[in-house]
């Protein structure tokens, strides 16, 4: 293969690359915790965009609880969108690994 070949492959990759991110940053996952008393929207750009919380889950007496569910959620959230992110760039990259790439 001669070099000229694999730059230009390499830069179809980096194209398909980038628009991909830019129609990942549009995807959103849900999570939730406490059985859906606390549910947390994350886009493909890693931000909560939505967080809503059942009205039943608010116990001023045990606010501990709530503070471990919102974590809980948007944990869940975030690994949620990182293996979305690494199952749609696998499909980019062909599953290899690289450097820079979530």
């Amino acid at each position: 293969m001669n070099m000229q070949k694999m730059m230009k492959q390499a830069q179809k990759m980096q194209a398909k690359m980038a628009k991909m991110q830019s129609e990942l940053e549009e995807k959103t996952v849900e999570a939730s915790a406490g059985g859906g008393v606390v549910k947390v929207v994350v886009n493909g750009k890693q931000e909560v965009v939505d967080l809503k919380i059942d009205p039943d889950a608010v116990d001023p007496e045990d606010v501990e609880m709530l503070e471990d569910l919102v974590l809980a959620a948007v944990n869940q959230g975030m690994h949620e969108v990182q293996e979305m992110v690494n199952k749609e760039m696998g499909k980019v990259t062909g599953g290899m690994n690289l450097p820079g790439m979530p």
